[in-house]
């Protein structure tokens, strides 16, 4: 009975190592195509609105390191982590727009027929979209994650095992 326990905590320790590192792969190239201009096929460093998403993917990689600390050392929840995943709420907020406003871009094709749109439009759209969906998906997965594989925050039973004394 122990051995299927344990095997099934390894496949969802393992499935949780697929969604860190698929993410940790993904919030880079989405940086870096936070800087694209669809419409132009040109990177864009110097407007301010293409800074929001790196900014706001540190919390992500904070809070990628921290499950992954809390998952290796079997640790409870604290009220750190449950404050950065409540900040990774208001990030997700801000992942489903930035994919919302990429999928408003790719719609709007046909008001621009008349313009001269780059080839590049729709397949640099359609991956740029993929992926923002693909990291939607996986961030609220990671929260199932955290409950499944880290516990609830249940601060009450935190304080009976935590003895700061030893």
């Amino acid at each position: 009975m122990n051995v299927t326990k344990d095997i099934q905590a390894q496949k969802r320790v393992s499935i949780w190592k697929f969604c860190y590192f698929a993410s940790f792969i993904l919030l880079p190239v989405l940086i870096v195509f936070s800087f694209y201009g669809l419409y132009s096929n040109r990177f864009y460093f110097l407007k301010i609105d293409n800074y929001i998403f790196p900014l706001v993917s540190i919390l992500h990689f904070v809070f990628l390191y921290v499950m992954n600390f809390k998952i290796r050392e079997e640790e409870y929840p604290d009220p750190v982590m449950r404050n950065i995943e409540y900040g990774m709420y208001a990030v997700l907020l801000i992942y489903i727009f930035k994919g919302l406003d990429t999928l408003y871009i790719l719609l709007s094709i046909e008001q621009y027929q008349s313009y001269l749109i780059p080839e590049t439009f729709m397949p640099m759209g359609l991956l740029i979209l993929t992926l923002q969906l693909l990291l939607v998906g996986f961030t609220i997965f990671s929260f199932y994650q955290r409950k499944t594989l880290i516990g609830r925050y249940e601060f009450e039973q935190i304080d009976q095992n935590m003895n700061s004394w030893q």
